[in-house]
């Protein structure tokens, strides 16, 4: 198989993936769209993922990836959380998914190279994701931000709800930004990715993907301030915009920061503290607190828990919690030990954010747009497999093969 062709192929299923982790649930979309058929298209999309990466990868040739480990692990403490069927058989359900997702990964993990591949497939596919949000927004722009949502913009076209458009429009900035710092994409080019993500990423009014986006971005921008001279330039550019962007507009960031909202439903997070409080609270046996209760649909009492951490603890249990620390841990730590380079940038970023977010969000421990994040910044921190000699190499005394000489000349 040409190398082009199975190149396309990768990325097909790196959208498939994508397609499988858009999720069911949202804002009502302008042509009502029934949930069971969004989970039959996302779930055959997962299913046409491993297939297409099975097909690629038919000798099962993989390399070595702590991340895909810990998720394969991850994955076995799932099964033994949910065997038990406290959150019914959704949760073997979503067991399945998850082995289907972390094979998927595994069959990929052929082609992490610690090259850009994977980084420019995430910003093409998720701004494909934007531009169907966008056109909801130009279509019906009463669905796109309803009042529901106070305003905020949603997946009108598909139910995507305002942090998820906010988490894409952040990551696909922030890593856009950094290859424009790297000299890998033209300006004219950035600009027509950044500049509408970072219009709809505004009226999402979503405050974690900011965070994420402008945290990220710096530990990013200051891993390679020391050898670059253009990420110098950047974060100069970037201290003098943002300070006279806060000083000018000071009062109007602080609106769109608050969104209306009273002092104690900011402090407390949207209401979020009281699920914390009340799942914290809550009687466990020592098995539930060892491996949870089963994969769910990451919410406590009817209400979203939104913290990866408390969703992972209430699913998993504390096996869970050390198998995600440690796969933030060892991400972390390996992109720190690695020489400056655009492809450490670009996972710095991406660990960051998604450790940033995690604290709002949930998503860390099952087949999910995080896990996706991450399984890039894995790829960009991948060492270049060996080049394999073209020939034998000579033997003093000893006359080489003539396929060795033949594989020299060629």
């Amino acid at each position: 198989m040409r190398a082009d062709h199975t190149s396309k192929i990768v990325g097909t299923v790196w959208g498939l993936l994508i397609l499988n982790t858009l999720g069911s649930a949202g804002a009502k979309t302008i042509v009502p769209l029934p949930r069971s058929l969004i989970q039959m298209v996302t779930m055959g999309a997962l299913v046409a993922a491993f297939a297409l990466a099975l097909l690629v990868n038919l000798r099962l040739r993989i390399r070595a990836s702590a991340y895909v480990f810990l998720l394969t692990l991850l994955l076995v403490a799932s099964v033994i959380s949910s065997v038990h069927l406290e959150s019914g058989f959704g949760a073997l359900f979503r067991c399945a998914r998850l082995a289907l997702f972390v094979g998927t990964l595994w069959l990929l993990s052929r082609w992490w190279d610690g090259g850009l591949r994977f980084v420019r497939h995430h910003i093409r596919l998720y701004f494909a994701v934007l531009g169907s949000v966008a056109a909801g927004l130009v279509i019906s722009p009463g669905a796109a931000m309803p009042e529901l949502y106070g305003g905020r913009l949603v997946g009108a076209l598909w139910p995507l709800t305002p942090p998820q458009i906010g988490q894409y429009a952040a990551v696909i900035i922030g890593l856009t930004v950094l290859l424009v710092v790297g000299r890998r994409t033209d300006r004219a080019g950035a600009a027509v990715v950044i500049v509408p993500s970072l219009v709809l990423l505004a009226l999402t009014h979503t405050r974690t993907a900011t965070l994420g986006l402008f945290t990220g971005l710096a530990l990013a921008i200051g891993s390679l301030i020391l050898t670059s001279a253009a990420a110098r330039r950047f974060f100069a550019w970037a201290v003098l915009c943002g300070t006279v962007a806060a000083v000018a507009f000071s009062s109007a960031l602080q609106a769109w920061f608050l969104r209306g909202q009273s002092q104690e439903n900011f402090s407390n997070l949207t209401g979020r503290a009281k699920v914390w409080d009340a799942l914290l609270a809550a009687p466990r046996t020592t098995s539930e607190q060892l491996f949870g209760a089963g994969l769910g649909d990451k919410s406590f009492g009817g209400l979203p828990i939104d913290n990866s951490w408390l969703a992972v603890y209430h699913e998993q249990g504390l096996t869970g919690v050390t198998l995600v620390a440690a796969i933030i841990i060892v991400l972390g730590g390996v992109a720190l030990l690695r020489p400056p380079s655009l492809s450490r940038a670009c996972a710095i970023f991406l660990i960051s954010y998604c450790a940033i977010a995690s604290y709002t969000e949930a998503g860390l421990g099952d087949a999910s747009p995080y896990l996706l994040h991450l399984a890039v910044a894995a790829c960009l921190l991948a060492t270049p497999a060996a080049a394999t000699p073209l020939a034998t190499p000579e033997v003093p005394g000893r006359r080489n093969p003539r396929w060795a000489r033949k594989s020299e000349v060629t």
